[in-house]
């Protein structure tokens, strides 16, 4: 692997920024911090540099952590859709709501986990 450049180290933050931004607002405001991560504007935009730059990172441990992010993103969505799908079947409402607590729970947790592990310069390949 090669070593990254300062600045693409300092995007990786900045994405990592974006992203927490938009599911730590579902904390402070009605909505879910699922709803938050996947609708509000930073987030889409940190999709959107994950998915340019991608390239850039590839052979660096930033690869992983575009990867991580990236992936973050679409399982939460999947979720997220299963969910609303349950939501749907009134029977299954309660299930639904636990569904989208538990995938926000695990949005935060995988994004501070990430940030973590660039905080050490470290990879997050073997945790995928």
């Amino acid at each position: 692997m090669t070593v990254p450049d300062e600045k693409l180290i300092r995007l990786t933050y900045i994405i990592y920024g974006l992203h927490l931004f938009s599911a730590l607002s579902g904390l402070l405001s009605t909505a879910l911090v699922v709803t938050a991560f996947l609708t509000g504007w930073p987030s889409i935009l940190a999709l959107v540099i994950n998915y340019v730059k991608y390239d850039a990172v590839r052979d660096t441990y930033l690869g992983s952590h575009f990867r991580w992010q990236i992936r973050t993103f679409w399982f939460a969505l999947l979720w997220f859709v299963v969910a609303g799908v349950l939501f749907m079947t009134l029977i299954a409402i309660p299930l639904s709501v636990i569904i989208f607590l538990l995938v926000g729970l695990w949005v935060l947790y995988r994004l501070i986990r990430g940030l973590r592990r660039l905080l050490n310069g470290e990879s997050l390949d073997e945790l995928m």
